[in-house]
């Protein structure tokens, strides 16, 4: 058993002082230092500095690991030349990418605070990795493929990784399964995967709208990539809709990353059906793609994380990089309000997204915590979430199921 002291504490969304927690594997109480001593008078103390504050571990829903080789290879400024830079050096930056650099990226994460992350596997190659990393891994395995010449043997392939994946479970390995795209996933192999995860409770993530030639591309059939699709597969129709892609999810939450280009019927439709949605600033800005109008995301009530999304669209994955980003490319958002609100989003709102037993400081949760250091005292309880972005590039203190990492 420890008894760990902070500063303060985030709880139930808000901060707090004189509070202190015990916690094994899980959080076993709450309340004040002196009675938790008498309470559990084996435990061990650990006590904050001055200015420390105690979160719940953060969540970063959305990271692609297999593409962490990238630091000037690709193309950025938008998302066209970005792509054909991903399909050229592809297999390059694949080869490149071995186990110690994805545990390296994993390792930044974790200096950030990040105690649960989303790995976004097209192959399956980052499995062993995920599964030696401390911290609790969404794996989900990517489905793609659009030509119906393929798609069975894609399929299958995607079967092979889910199930491998679900036999990790013991190495804090949550099997899921994402959708690549509208335009890059056939409705046949789709509704196949979606009543996968309807039938086993699987969590479900899908790119969507993240550009506005992915938008033109469905709707008019013209574009930036209907010379992608002509050149490298021969094709000059989409498989499917907007509207009949983002219908197939109709009972199955689903996370759908980015909806950048989504219009405002279809925000709301996402809304109606009990979506959420992962925002990564940085990628939508390195690839050109727009602001996710968090406005309206969050006047029609729809659960959003932030997410650094991989390496190939970004240049770290530290999660205050992130929130950082995110503050300044919300320019329009009250500031307080707004830190509060992206806090929110690595915390409790990814918790209860995926359902995991974590993301809150409340008795009965996992013990994932971390502890951060502000330089000085801040003025008020309620500057507590903005200096903490602004001032944080690594964590002090980790724990995972309650052990110090």
């Amino acid at each position: 058993m420890k008894i760990i002291n902070p500063n303060y504490i985030y709880i139930d969304d808000i901060f707090q002082e004189n509070i202190a927690i015990a916690f094994s594997d899980k959080i076993e109480a709450i309340d004040s230092i002196e009675n938790l001593k008498i309470e559990y008078p084996d435990a061990e103390i650990i006590e904050g500095d001055k200015n420390s504050v105690l979160y719940p571990g953060f969540i970063n829903t959305h990271v692609h690991l297999e593409f962490s080789a990238n630091k000037t290879t690709l193309k950025y400024g938008d998302f066209m030349p970005w792509l054909d830079s991903v399909i050229i050096n592809r297999d390059d930056l694949l080869q490149e990418c071995n186990n110690e650099m994805m545990l390296k990226a994993c390792n930044e994460m974790l200096l950030s605070g990040v105690t649960t992350f989303g790995a976004i596997s097209s192959f399956g190659t980052e499995l062993e990795v995920c599964e030696k990393t401390p911290q609790k891994v969404i794996f989900f395995n990517e489905l793609i493929g659009s030509n119906m010449a393929y798609v069975d043997a894609l399929y299958n392939d995607f079967l092979e990784r889910l199930t491998a994946s679900k036999q990790s479970k013991e190495k804090g390995i949550i099997p899921a399964i994402a959708i690549h795209s509208p335009y890059s996933v056939h409705p046949v192999v789709l509704k196949r995967a979606v009543e996968i995860a309807k039938n086993e409770n699987l969590p479900l993530s899908a790119h969507f709208l993240e550009s506005q030639s992915e938008r033109e591309w469905l709707e008019n059939e013209s574009g930036e990539f209907l010379d992608f699709f002509q050149k490298y597969f021969n094709a000059s129709k989409p498989v499917t809709t907007i509207s009949e892609f983002i219908e197939s999810f109709d009972e199955v939450p689903t996370h759908f990353t980015h909806a950048v280009q989504a219009t405002d019927e279809e925000l709301e439709y996402i809304a109606s059906q009990g979506h959420s949605i992962a925002h990564c600033p940085r990628s939508n800005r390195l690839l050109g793609c727009g602001r996710l109008p968090i406005e309206k995301v969050q006047s029609l009530d729809i659960p959003f994380s932030v997410a650094t999304d991989g390496l190939s669209s970004n240049n770290s994955l530290n999660i205050f990089d992130e929130l950082r980003s995110a503050l300044m490319l919300h320019h329009q958002a009250p500031l307080d309000k707004l830190s509060k609100l992206l806090i929110k989003s690595i915390t409790s709102q990814p918790a209860k997204i995926f359902g995991l037993n974590s993301g809150e400081i409340k008795v009965g949760k996992d013990a994932d915590l971390v502890l951060i250091n502000l330089p000085n005292r801040p003025n008020s309880l309620d500057d507590i979430a903005l200096q903490t972005i602004l001032h944080t590039q690594k964590v002090d203190m980790l724990f995972i199921n309650g052990y110090s990492i």
